[in-house]
């Protein structure tokens, strides 16, 4: 009767294991990419790992004004702001409208890409002018 007893709890105590591990291996590979990506546009890349400051660089990188960090705060406004700011980061790396979409559906895929490949910053959103 114990053996009954203890395999359900032992097994959840694997998943949950499992569960944070992966969640661990995520992150890490995460921050590197975000790292090598912020490294790649000139900025430090210990940058891509502080809250909040973080976005206020995203947007140094973009060129877009750091005002627009308030905007995030926005329901709705919030994400077009993001939307924004990605396809900024897109054509301030020479990509285009296509990759902009991948960055936002498939963003696990496309921001490894984006920092391990061969593209290169070109500029704040590539000399498309910046609004204020």
């Amino acid at each position: 009767m114990q053996d009954q007893f203890s395999t359900p709890s032992d097994s959840f105590g694997a998943l949950g294991a499992t569960f944070w591990i992966v969640t661990c291996v995520v992150t890490v590979f995460y921050i590197a990419t975000m790292w090598k990506i912020y490294a790649k546009a000139g900025q430090p890349g210990w940058a891509a790992i502080i809250p909040i400051y973080n976005v206020i660089v995203l947007h140094q990188i973009v060129g877009k004004p750091v005002w627009w960090v308030l905007l995030y705060f926005i329901p709705i406004v919030g994400i077009v702001i993001g939307i924004i700011v990605t396809h900024a980061l897109s054509l301030s790396f020479g990509k285009g409208t296509g990759f902009t979409v991948g960055l936002i559906l498939l963003g696990f895929i496309f921001y490894p890409i984006l920092a391990w490949s061969d593209a290169q910053y070109l500029g704040p959103a590539a000399g498309t002018p910046v609004p204020v």
